[in-house]
Parts: structure tokens; C-alpha cells; sequence
């Protein structure tokens, strides 16, 4: 009998070990942000006031977020964070293509259905042609440079038809700080590269910071361009995921400090999100696993190019409006199937 209990326990635990809490509060922006993200879920109950005092003791917080005027209406229970990744945090331009200082270079959203049992991250190119407020017809990134992060959360909401109810941005060189204060990622490549000086085989690669931030940054190595480099933002995002969550991480508070520092000193964000915030999100996804997180591509149609003479991507906009809908009636995952990138 007590061998019956005594298993009866080790498989309970085991259970308990599957459902450790997530939240990809991402953080943020992987420019390739949006390679960042910076899931800090896992510090719910682990020396939670310490490690509060630390994060928005270090963070910057953006002033006046949100546009004003008329928005969509909030989600009913879902949650939409929209990370921006600008090297104007960082002044750094290592692609020297002149977006330091001005453009999103990335933009994701992370999406937190109702019954909160997955987190959904949407990649849109940072090319694609949509409606900016205010200013005509452009590519995307353009909104951060005419407008901040208001005009860029504006146009976003305007595309999507959805509230965003939480910004954050972070500059490149956080990715590369976060990757070394996991002790490196594993990331997943679909082909075979060079980068920075950095060579990356198909399949899995473990990158310190500065092969990760080459990682996510490169598109001039890709027939596609943007279109592999949003794949391999994705794929960084879950490595860094991975690696909060793996057992190396979550038994060490150290390691998760050095995260919480990490991340801190490269993000900025809307004055609501909170270190408390980012820990009721977690808990609301505690029953979420790594293998719960799914990436995907806002839809696109091909390229053209303006009466200007600028290169962009089209916006497959069918398909956008049907994502819309998803998005506000919390059936992402349907959308998916009908939809499979």
C-alpha cells in the first residue's frame, strides 16, 4: 500500500514538473526582436520581492503609449502585448541600412487567449505595406519614426482591429545580454548560413550573445530576406523560452536574477506593466508548457514596389481580416489549422 502512495505521489510530481509557469512577456522587440523575448515566468514564487524591486527598479517606462482618440474595444479576457525592437534604444546600426534612430526594426505580438492555454507570437514585416494614421499609405516601420511607439501601437490596432493592452521595446544588444544570462540558447535553423562571422548549420545551433544577436539580425544571407530572418527570430524566441524553463535555469535563483538584470537594463515599457503584472500573467498561464508557444507570420502576398520607388511587401488582406476576427473572438487556434504557415 505505501508503494502504491509512494508512487501515486511520483507521478504527481512529475505533473506538477510538466505545468511550470510561462509568460512571454516578451519583452520585448526583437529587431530582430524582436528577438528578444523575455519570458519571465518562471520567478512566480521564486524570491518574487527581490526580484520585483530589480525589475522595475531598471527598466525605463514609456511615457504616453497609447494613442489617443478611438480604439478598439479591450478583449474579452485575452490579452495582446505588442513588442517593438528599435535600434534607436541602442543607437546601433550593425546592418547599416539607416535604421538607427527612426524605424521599428521588428514587430511582434504576443497574443494571450481567454482560456489562456497557449501564447500565440505574430511576426509582421517590418515592410509591409499598410494605412499609417495621419500619414498615407507606407511600410510599417515607418510609424516609429513618424510617430513613437503611439503611432506605431495606432497603426498596428488599426491593421488588426484589436486593442494592444501592453507595449515593450528593447534594443538589440539585450538580446545578446539575455543569451549570455542563460548561459546561451539552442536555436533551430532551417538552412545552413554565415552571419557575422559566425557560421550556423541547419538544424540545432547553441549560440553564445553575439552569435545570437547575428542570429536574428541577418536577411542579406536569405533569397527571401525578411522572410527567413522572422523565422529565425521566432526560433531564437523559443530558445529563450527553453532555456528559462529548463531545470538548469529554474533551480538556479542566481541565473534567473542575472536574467531579470539582463533584461532591465535594455527595456522600456507601458507604465502598466508591471513586475506584478508580468507575475499575474504568468499565473495565469501556469498550466502552459515550452511546446505551447506558437509562431506564425501575419499573412502576406508578395512584394511590390511604391510610386517612390521603395521595395515592400504586400498585405494579404483577406487573410488579415479573417486573423482580425480570431483575435477577437479568442479562436486563434482554429485560424491556424485553416490557415498553416
Amino acid at each position: 500500500m505505501s508503494e502504491r502512495r509512494a508512487a501515486l505521489r511520483a507521478a504527481e510530481s512529475t505533473a506538477k514538473r510538466r505545468k511550470r509557469p510561462f509568460l512571454v512577456a516578451l519583452v520585448g522587440t526583437l529587431g530582430g526582436l524582436i528577438g528578444i523575448a523575455a519570458v519571465i515566468a518562471v520567478v512566480a514564487g521564486v524570491f518574487v520581492g527581490g526580484l520585483a524591486r530589480s525589475f522595475d527598479a531598471g527598466k525605463d517606462v514609456i511615457a504616453d503609449p497609447f494613442p489617443n482618440g478611438s480604439r478598439p474595444a479591450p478583449s474579452d479576457g485575452a490579452r495582446n502585448i505588442l513588442l517593438i525592437g528599435s535600434d534607436s534604444r541602442g543607437r546601433l546600426d550593425p546592418d547599416g541600412d539607416r535604421t538607427s534612430g527612426g524605424r521599428a526594426d521588428t514587430l511582434m505580438l504576443a497574443h494571450l487567449p481567454a482560456d489562456r492555454q497557449a501564447v500565440y507570437l505574430m511576426s509582421i514585416m517590418r515592410d509591409s505595406w499598410v494605412a499609417v494614421p495621419g500619414h498615407g499609405t507606407a511600410k510599417i516601420n515607418a510609424a516609429y519614426s513618424w510617430g513613437g511607439v503611439p503611432l506605431t501601437v495606432q497603426t498596428v490596432e488599426q491593421l488588426l482591429d484589436v486593442r494592444i493592452d501592453h507595449v515593450a521595446e528593447i534594443d538589440f544588444r539585450g538580446f545578446a545580454d539575455m543569451t549570455d544570462a542563460l548561459g546561451g540558447v539552442t536555436v533551430d535553423s532551417r538552412q545552413a548560413f554565415s552571419a557575422g562571422g559566425h557560421e550556423y548549420r541547419a538544424g540545432p545551433n547553441r549560440l553564445d550573445g553575439d552569435s545570437a544577436l547575428a542570429f536574428v539580425r541577418e536577411r542579406y544571407a536569405f533569397a527571401d530576406a525578411d522572410h527567413t530572418r522572422v523565422v529565425n527570430q521566432q526560433a531564437f524566441m523559443r530558445g529563450v523560452v527553453d532555456g528559462l524553463l529548463s531545470r538548469g535555469t529554474l533551480t538556479s535563483p542566481g541565473r534567473i536574477q542575472d536574467f531579470v538584470t539582463a533584461t532591465r537594463a535594455h527595456l522600456a515599457v507601458d507604465g502598466g506593466l508591471t513586475f506584478r503584472t508580468l507575475v499575474g500573467l504568468g499565473w495565469s498561464l501556469r498550466d502552459v508548457r515550452s511546446s505551447d508557444l506558437r509562431t506564425f507570420t501575419m499573412p502576406t502576398a508578395g512584394g511590390g514596389t511604391s510610386a517612390d520607388g521603395q521595395s515592400y511587401v504586400a498585405v494579404n488582406t483577406l487573410a488579415v481580416q479573417s486573423l482580425s476576427q480570431a483575435l477577437r473572438s479568442n479562436d486563434l487556434a482554429r485560424w491556424l489549422r485553416d490557415n498553416p504557415q
